[in-house]
C-alpha cells in the first residue's frame, strides 16, 4: 500500500485534515506528522479531540522561537521522518511556516508534493503567508485549488499545468461539522441569538500596534450590540498594555474551538 505523509502544524490545518484524512486512509497508509507550530492545549489540542483528527504519528514539538530556527527544525524533522517512513508523496495545507517547511523538505528529499488550498493570493507581498503559499505552489508537483480564481493565479505564474480545481476543503470541514455544533457558548455568554456581533482579532498587524488596536476597540463600542470577543493569547497580551480596557458592550470569552466558533457564527 502506498504511503502519504501528511504534514500539519497549525489550527487551520487540523480543521482541513479532519474531513480529508479519513478519505486518504480508505486508499492509502497515512502517516500524520504534527510539527508543533501551534502546541498549546487550549488552542490546539482540543481541535484534534472535537474534530476526531487522528492522533499524530509524529510530533516534532518545535513550539515557539525565531522564524528561521523554527522553520529549520521543521525541515529537519520532516526529512528525518520521510527517511524513516519512505512516503510515496507528501501533502501540505495552506500557507503557514509548516507548509513552507513541508514543501522544502519534499523537494530536498525528491518526494512528490501536493499542496491543498493552492493558488490563493492576497496580493500583499508583506504578508509572510503570501511568501509561504507562493513558494509551496512553485515547489509542488500537484496544486489542489479551491476556486477558478486560484487556477487563474497559477496560470499567471506559469505553473497552471500543475493545478487541479478540487473545491474548498474548508467548506467540506464546515459541512461535516455542522451536526456537531452546540448552543453552549451562547448560553455561557448570556446573549440573545441574532442580537450580537462576533469578533476575532489576532493578526500582528492589529495586535502589535496599540493605536490600531485601540481604534478596533473604539469601533466595537460604536456597534450598539454586545460584541462576543474570544481573545487569542497574542491579543490578551496586547490588551493588557492598553490603558482604556474593553468597552462595556464587549463580552470577553476564552479562545474558542472550531465547533464553538461555528456555533457562534451560525447564530
Amino acid at each position: 500500500m502506498r504511503t502519504v505523509l501528511t504534514v500539519v502544524g497549525a489550527r487551520p490545518q487540523f480543521i482541513k485534515a479532519a474531513p480529508l484524512s479519513p478519505r486518504i486512509r480508505e486508499r492509502f497508509r497515512e502517516v500524520l506528522l504534527h510539527t508543533g507550530q501551534h502546541y498549546d492545549r487550549e488552542l490546539s489540542g482540543a481541535f484534534f479531540t472535537e474534530l476526531s483528527v487522528p492522533v499524530p504519528d509524529v510530533n516534532l514539538g518545535v513550539g515557539s522561537g525565531g522564524h528561521a530556527a523554527r522553520t529549520g527544525a521543521m525541515v529537519r524533522g520532516i526529512l528525518e521522518t520521510a527517511e524513516d517512513v519512505r512516503p510515496d508523496g507528501i501533502l501540505v495545507f495552506g500557507d503557514t511556516d509548516t507548509t513552507l517547511a513541508g514543501a522544502v523538505a519534499a523537494r530536498r528529499a525528491g518526494i512528490p508534493l501536493a499542496h491543498v488550498e493552492a493558488g490563493l493570493r492576497s496580493g500583499n507581498p508583506a504578508m509572510p503567508e503570501e511568501t509561504n503559499r507562493i513558494a509551496a505552489d512553485h515547489l509542488s508537483d500537484v496544486c489542489l485549488c479551491p476556486t477558478a480564481r486560484a487556477m487563474e493565479n497559477l496560470e499567471a505564474e506559469g505553473i497552471g499545468e500543475r493545478g487541479r480545481r478540487v473545491g474548498d476543503v474548508m467548506l467540506d470541514a464546515c459541512l461535516s461539522a455542522r451536526e456537531k455544533i452546540r448552543e453552549g457558548p451562547l448560553r455561557r455568554a448570556g446573549v440573545t441569538p441574532g442580537r450580537y456581533v462576533l469578533a476575532t482579532v489576532h493578526r500582528a498587524e492589529n495586535t502589535d500596534h496599540p493605536a490600531r488596536l485601540s481604534a478596533v476597540l473604539a469601533g466595537f463600542a460604536r456597534l450598539g450590540e454586545p460584541v462576543l470577543f474570544p481573545i487569542h493569547p497574542r491579543t490578551r497580551k496586547a490588551l493588557d498594555r492598553l490603558p482604556e480596557g474593553l468597552p462595556d458592550n464587549v463580552v470577553p470569552l476564552p479562545p474558542a474551538g472550531y465547533l464553538d466558533t461555528l456555533s457562534l457564527i451560525a447564530r
